[in-house]
């Protein structure tokens, strides 16, 4: 009899006309319920529509798909929640049930097929409008699918959970009261829930991706050859052997303009640039490393040339070549050009493991190289120049600490993509000039420069900056942020960045789990929208440390050059 105490409440016992007696009672509550929750069905429809709504960045049928699915889940998770709470004072009779699942199925079919109508149409404007393809009208179909797909796996394994906290609830219930049974078992499952995430799935994919990323990083890329100019890493005059570059490495050494192509752009005699770079098996730590690098660029004569450029380079340790490529075309190959690798892994996965490695990397590098270049005579330095991409722009941030110290720390420092944790460039988008936008901030009391789209750095208005900041409009990078769960963003107020949909808006919870799709998936977009810049590193090069007798022209021939 104990399974009937705890399954339903003690039925009272009457007596009949033939002297027997029978149970009466209200209906069995079910402890494990096989429909759907009312409240549950309706919040998860809405989010499901709001689901097709347009974010910063077009999403393909697949992706949509999922999202689609993931955002039903999260409202059908929270209004059951909400469902819960409501029955916990009142319980609605099954004839108030009945009229809200009438309700429902009345107004949600109609508003389900409006928004995969809008989604369609809001879709294909997004594509338009960052210069992408239009899907295909069939692709609503496998988006669908795909969606329900989705939320019937998450659901199946919610309500695994579910059954198996009851479980434990009827187990423990033969020693405690049942309330304490069935807190018991939620926390148990839960605990149990995400030690198995966090201990297996995560760590395991951690660990899986590291030793993937090892194992790439070991590769060649296609069309990558060993060098044998002196002036490259890697080469059999460098103190870098060519195998502990690295596959990101080896691409950076092996891909820079040739003596022609530079000849034919500059119309002038070049020179060979160097090119030298430390992989992680290079040398036993950071500084080592680092000052590895010096060595080098003290055997290359690095420090006699026009331009040196320290490059903090992504997680996998990538630099976009067209950045690199855009000086040694602007000063004609007299210029010496320097990166280190701090891991194996994507931006996004050392961002979230551990960002103290591109700190650490950032610093000694960048220290390393300016203490030798201070320790020269000022009237006989090249100019020093510092980049830093995405997770790149974080250390690059970290190694000076304040923005004065950037200033006054290198002849000009080029930030593409910063990330929304990047405490400079918060301090400076916070405090800048009443009346503009947060996505191009102004701020007149130091020389930082902002640009949303490259081509605006071409009219600075006689300003020569220190510092410029490349953060286009639509990069989900630079605007993702926890607050966005609960917040309307700044980004979204007045007037929106140049290829930002008039049609995006925002709501709790999905525009935060938007965003963070648009984020992952950045880089799949063309030049000059979301977290790709690429030839635009040219117009901020021009802005920052032009060389004499450089124009407009010049920038606009070199970045077709490099496109």
């Amino acid at each position: 009899m104990r399974r009937l105490v705890l399954l339903a409440p003690p039925r009272p016992w009457i007596p009949t006309q033939r002297g027997r007696v029978i149970a009466t009672a209200p209906p069995r509550r079910r402890v494990v319920s096989c429909g759907l929750s009312v409240t549950g069905f309706g919040l998860c429809a809405v989010f499901y529509c709001l689901s097709y709504t347009p974010s910063l960045l077009p999403r393909t049928w697949s992706l949509q798909g999922v999202v689609a699915g993931l955002t039903a889940a999260i409202g059908y998770a929270l209004g059951t929640a909400i469902g819960a709470l409501v029955r916990w004072r009142w319980w609605p009779s099954r004839r108030a049930e009945r009229i809200a699942w009438r309700v429902l199925f009345l107004l949600l079919p109609p508003l389900i097929l409006l928004f995969l109508w809008l989604g369609t149409r809001w879709q294909r404007e997004l594509r338009l409008r960052l210069g992408m393809p239009p899907q295909q009208e069939y692709d609503l179909i496998r988006t669908v699918g795909i969606s329900l797909l989705t939320f019937g796996l998450l659901l199946l394994v919610a309500r695994c959970l579910r059954l198996a906290a009851h479980g434990l609830a009827r187990l423990f219930g033969r020693l405690v009261p049942e309330s304490a049974a069935y807190c018991a078992g939620f926390v148990v499952v839960t605990v149990l829930s995400y030690t198995a995430f966090d201990g297996l799935l995560v760590s395991n994919l951690y660990t899986t991706a590291d030793r993937s990323a090892a194992i790439t990083d070991s590769g060649t890329g296609r069309g990558v050859e060993r060098q044998m100019s002196p002036l490259r890493s890697g080469s059999p005059a460098s103190l870098v052997s060519w195998d502990s570059l690295g596959r990101q490495g080896r691409n950076f050494v092996a891909k820079a303009p040739s003596h022609d192509q530079l000849a034919a752009f500059a119309r002038r005699p070049v020179a060979d640039p160097i090119r030298l770079y430390a992989g992680l098996s290079s040398a036993g730590s950071v500084t080592e490393r680092a000052d590895l690098l010096v060595r080098e660029m003290d055997r290359t004569g690095a420090f006699g040339r026009a331009v040196i450029a320290v490059f903090t380079p992504t997680g996998t340790g990538w630099v976009d070549n067209d950045v690199p490529s855009s000086l040694e075309y602007m000063y004609a190959g007299d210029t010496a050009l320097v990166s280190m690798q701090y891991s194996y892994l994507p931006s996004v996965i050392s961002f979230l493991a551990d960002r103290s490695n591109v700190v650490e990397a950032s610093s000694a590098l960048i220290t390393a190289v300016r203490a030798r270049w201070a320790a020269m005579p000022a009237g006989s330095r090249p100019k020093l120049l510092i980049f830093g991409e995405s997770l790149g722009t974080y250390g690059t941030e970290k190694t000076f600490g304040s923005a004065p110290a950037m200033v006054s720390g290198a002849d000009g420092i080029l930030l593409e993509g910063p990330t929304f944790a990047n405490p400079i460039h918060q301090e400076l988008t916070a405090g800048r000039s009443a009346g503009t936008p947060v996505w191009d901030p102004s701020y007149p009391s130091l020389p930082v420069e902002f640009s949303s789209r490259a081509e605006e750095l071409r009219d600075l208005g006689g300003r020569q900056p220190k510092v410029v900041y490349m953060q286009n409009s639509s990069d989900p990078v630079v605007w993702w942020s926890p607050s966005l769960f609960w917040k309307k963003p700044q980004w979204l107020s007045g007037t929106r960045g140049p290829d930002v949909t008039p049609a995006m808006q925002w709501y709790p919870v999905v525009t935060f789990w938007q965003t963070t799709v648009d984020a992952i998936f950045a880089n799949k977009v063309p030049i000059g929208h979301g977290h790709v810049y690429k030839s635009g590193a040219v117009d901020g090069w021009a802005a920052l440390a032009p060389p004499p007798g450089w124009t407009v022209a010049d920038t606009i021939r070199l970045r077709s050059v490099l496109d």
